[in-house]
Order: C-alpha cells, then structure tokens, then sequence
C-alpha cells in the first residue's frame, strides 16, 4: 500500500480514483445525491459529457468500451437518474462490456425510508451487472471503485454497477491507496485449456473433411483477429461469422463466408447443416444464429473455445470445451495443427451460393427506388469500410452487416444480444470519444432514431464529428417485416409518423440533408465527409422492403425465406 495521502472527501477519492484507472472521460446527469461528487468534478482531469438522458450515458460508456477495448463510464443520480441506466446496463451485460456505472445514493440514514428519490438500484440491477456494490462508508470508496474496474475488465467483461450514499461523499478521510493486485475471494476470471482437450481438438481438427470456424464477439474482444487468419489459412478452414464477430475475421478474405444465423447468407447455413466439425471462437450459440436446436448441425462435431465456462453445453452440447481466453487457445492450437487446403469443401461451399448472386438486391435493374441496401454498399464503397459504424436495431441493422464489408475489429458497434433500439446515436458518441480521429456513422431506421434522438443536442453542445445515416421508411421495419411474413399482413401499430429530420437537425445547429434516389446517396455521403461539423442525412427508402434471407423463429437453419430472384421476376418465369 501507499503512504496515507492528504485528507480527502468521498467525492474527491472517486475521482481520484477513477484517473488511477485511467479514466479520461465519464458520461453523466447531475441530481441532488451525486451533487458532491459533481462539485469536486470541477478539480479533476476527468472529462464529463453531459447528456440528455441517462439512459444516452449508459450507451455512451458502452461505445466508448467497445471502440477502445477500455472500460467505460456512466455517472447519474439517485432514483429516476439511475432506474434511467437500466437498459444500457443491461445492453452492456447481454454483449459482454466492460463498463463502470455510479450513482448517487440518498444519505445511509434515509436508506429503506422511501425517502425523496430513493431507488434500490443495487437490487434493480442485480440480474443485469456482472456484480454491484452500495458504499457507504467513505473509507471503502477507493477500495470500491478499485475492484469494480477490475470485476468490469476481468475474465468474461460486464457492467458493475456502485451506488454511494451522499453522506459518504461528503464525508473525508485519510486516504491509502492500495497498489497490490485485486484479489477477490471466490471469483476465477481466468481459465487454462486442459492438455488432453488440446490434443483432443486437434484431433478432430485434422481429422475433418468439411469443418467451418465460426468467428464471434470473442475473436474482437480477446483481440486475436490475425491469429484467427493464420489459423484459418493454415488449416484451409473457411470462416463464418456471428453478428457481433463481425470485422473480427476479415469479410474479404477468400476464406470468409459471411454472417451466420437468421439473416445470415443462405450458402453458409446450408454449409454448417453439412459440416462435420465446428470450431467454435468466443461466441455462444445464440438462437438467432442456431434456429432449431433438434435439427442445428446435427452431422457435426464441436469444439468450443470460450472464456465463460457457464457457456459451455448452455445450449448446444458439445464434443470438446476449450476454456481459455481465444488468443491464448489459438497460440495453442496453431503450432500442433496439421497444414492443409481443403479444396473439395470450399468448391462444395461455392456450389451452395446457387443462385444467391442473382437474387442480391444489388443486382437488381435499377430504378428510381432506393433500397436501404444501395446505401450500405454505397457507404462501405466511399468508406472503403474502414469508418466506425455504430448501428441501431432492426432491419438497417441487418443490411448494415450484409453490405458494409468489415475488415478490421471494432469498426461495428451494434447491441447484439439485447438488440436495444435507440442504442446508435449515443453509442457512437462514446466511440467518437474512444476514437477522435476516426471517422464515425451512425446507421439508424426512423423508430429507433426517436428514442434518442435528443442526444442531437449533445453532439451540438460537444462540437463534435459525427455522420448520421437514418434508414426512413416510415415504419418500424422489423416488426412490420414479420407482421408481413406470419401475420398475414396487419400492420399493427408499426406505420411510423416522424419528424421532418433535416428541420430536426437544422434546429440542434446540425447540417440536414436528403437522399430519395441511389444518384443521390454518393453526393450526400460526400457532402457529409467533406463537411468538418456533423451531418444528418435522411434517406427515404423503399417502404416495404425486407431482410433476406430469414430464418423463421424456432425453423431449421437451412429453411430460410429468399429474396425472389430477380431475373426470373424480369423474364416474367415463376
């Protein structure tokens, strides 16, 4: 431990604390019981970016984590301010981000009293941190915020959340600083693969004729893409990829599939049905990649390699469970694995894409129509796909991951297990914080837009750049897909009224433009790169258009829905 430094206020050890861990910036909402902690804010280095909601903060230190790989920070008040955090809390902890989330707590001798904003955020937010904490002692701030970035970064990351009374921030003590490493009785973050599983996995490896790697979330995040491409290009293993695992295995890569799953390309479904190996990297079997769990890959065995061993068997069982962080597993495998080129099953997996070229809506003739699709390709083309794209949810978010060709980690930043709309524009704040000289989109349809849509006002306030793409087809498109597809058609509650965006963005002093043709996507996309302030652009796409292929909730991985095939529609042939 240090010497005991000068003495302190609670609230000047939070902040102390938070810069000993290397915090530069906070996102947050003043309010009475953390008012002593934004007073002495004004004495530190820290950065705060007052938002416009707390829910936009949560989502802010989310960007920021996944852009940076640091964890973030979210800051509120009591009551209301903090039951305000619960879904980006919960965001955070479905995707697995490290993130830091403190609130002010009514004085101790008013706790259980239903005093005035009193909350029980500890037990709100049980189910949705990786762990929390109520201090009200000023000699364990420190001591608090020192284990909680540690549970936050450690081992599978998540959101913890520390709630301080406001009497323990007032208070002051002598402060000591402890330099020793965390220790925590009963928490085992880190994991080591066993031997024999090794040499079990490579094995069957080796011993595979049609084996695929499914990159997920856990490649980007154990940062271990450029071992993913030497072991896929030694072991001649083609590579698909989760939502999430996007970017962590690079999409023009020969040996790159494409995304998995519900709307995943219907030539890597139909492959993982004839797999007779999967080496799974850091991802879950989530039911949108998986489909029907009776029928999911039943010709092929499995290899999990995953830090979580609560992910092991939760819903697809396994052959081999290869616990460990993925880059270490890959150090592992990769040296002991045999080189091979596996020709027959990437020509089979050629055959598979049939006719999936012909039915790509980018090859459709084309008209004065403008598909939500034609700007992702657009956006990636201008880009060249090295842009931070932070997505909402719904179909925009589909599109973005079939278009926008991802070829570097951490450049796709979308809520993926939680799928929370409203999630974009606040994110990408974050990220733009993370990464200031990046260059950052935010992709969002017209639903999700609104539910945030007053953060507007601090990218006004912080003069910051961002681009904003909004995917306008007046409704809300998902839903309004699957009312279309299994409800006959009714159209319950998702024909969408909005704003006009571009007066929207005029009246947050944020420039607005307008893009209803495919020639006018390059001009606007152009005109807001060039431009040094941030943009808005409202693209008024085609009203009812949807996400192929898809894969019907609960149906069998290969029975997608497909886009009708253009050609034949044109030469009139059913």
């Amino acid at each position: 431990m240090s010497p005991a430094g000068p003495r302190r206020t609670g609230a000047q050890i939070l902040w102390d604390a938070l810069e000993r861990e290397g915090v530069d910036v906070v996102f947050g909402y003043p309010g009475g019981a953390i008012m002593p902690a934004y007073d002495t804010l004004l004495q530190s280095k820290v950065k705060h970016v007052l938002v416009r909601h707390e829910q936009g903060a949560a989502h802010m230190a989310d960007g920021y984590a996944r852009a940076s790989g640091r964890v973030g920070v979210a800051i509120a008040t009591s009551g209301p301010g903090a039951t305000n955090l619960v879904t980006g809390i919960a965001t955070a902890m479905m995707d697995s981000i490290p993130m830091v989330a403190i609130t002010g707590q009514v004085g101790s001798r008013f706790l259980g009293t239903d005093a005035f904003q009193e909350t029980d955020i500890t037990g709100v937010t049980l189910p949705i941190t990786k762990h929390n904490y109520l201090v009200s002692d000023v000699t364990k701030i420190a001591s608090t915020i020192r284990e909680a970035f540690y549970v936050a970064r450690s081992g599978r990351p998540g959101p913890v959340l520390v709630d301080i009374t406001k009497d323990a921030q007032q208070a002051s003590t002598d402060v000591v600083w402890d330099e020793s490493p965390v220790r925590l009785p009963g928490y085992r973050p880190e994991h080591r693969v066993l031997p024999d599983d090794l040499e079990r996995a490579v094995q069957m490896i080796d011993n595979a004729e049609r084996p695929i790697l499914f990159a997920g979330h856990g490649v980007v995040k154990a940062g271990a893409s450029a071992l993913a491409i030497a072991f896929a290009e030694r072991t001649g293993i083609p590579v698909a990829s989760t939502l999430l695992g996007l970017g962590g295995f690079p999409a023009t890569h020969p040996l790159a599939l494409g995304m998995m799953g519900m709307h995943g390309e219907a030539w890597v479904n139909k492959a993982i049905q004839e797999a007779d190996l999967i080496v799974a990297l850091g991802m879950r079997f989530d039911d949108r990649v998986t489909g029907n769990l009776a029928t999911y890959a039943r010709h092929a065995k499995k290899i999990h390699c995953e830090l979580d061993p609560a992910e092991i068997n939760k819903s697809v069982r396994v052959d081999v469970a290869l616990v460990d962080d993925v880059k270490r597993t890959l150090e592992s495998l990769l040296p002991k694995v045999v080189a091979r080129k596996r020709e027959a099953w990437i020509a089979r997996i050629d055959a598979l894409k049939g006719d999936s070229a012909v039915r790509d809506i980018q090859q459709m003739p084309t008209t004065d129509r403008l598909f939500a699709a034609h700007v992702m390709h657009d956006l990636w083309r201008m880009t060249e796909g090295k842009a931070i794209v932070v997505t909402d949810v719904g179909q925009h978010q589909m599109w973005e991951a079939q278009y926008y060709k991802h070829d570097h980690p951490r450049r796709l930043i979308t809520s993926g297990g939680l799928g929370t709309m409203g999630f974009a524009l606040p994110a990408a704040i974050g990220a733009r914080f993370a990464c200031p000289n990046d260059e950052v989109w935010v992709i969002a349809g017209d639903g999700g837009f609104q539910m945030t849509a007053c953060e507007l006002a601090t990218i006004a306030q912080e003069g910051i750049k961002i681009n904003i793409a909004i995917i306008n087809n007046g409704y809300l498109g998902m839903v309004r897909q699957w009312q279309e597809f299994f409800y006959d058609g009714r159209y319950s509650a998702t024909p969408l009224k909005s704003p006009d965006f571009v007066k929207l963005a005029d009246a947050h002093g944020i420039r607005g433009l307008r893009a209803t043709t495919r020639a006018e996507v390059a001009e606007t996309v152009r005109a807001a790169r060039e431009d040094r302030g941030p943009v808005l652009i409202d693209f008024r796409v085609e009203q009812e258009d949807s996400v192929y292929p898809m894969v019907p909730a609960g149906a069998d991985l290969q029975d997608m829905i497909r886009r009708p095939n253009a050609i034949r529609e044109t030469a009139g042939d059913d």
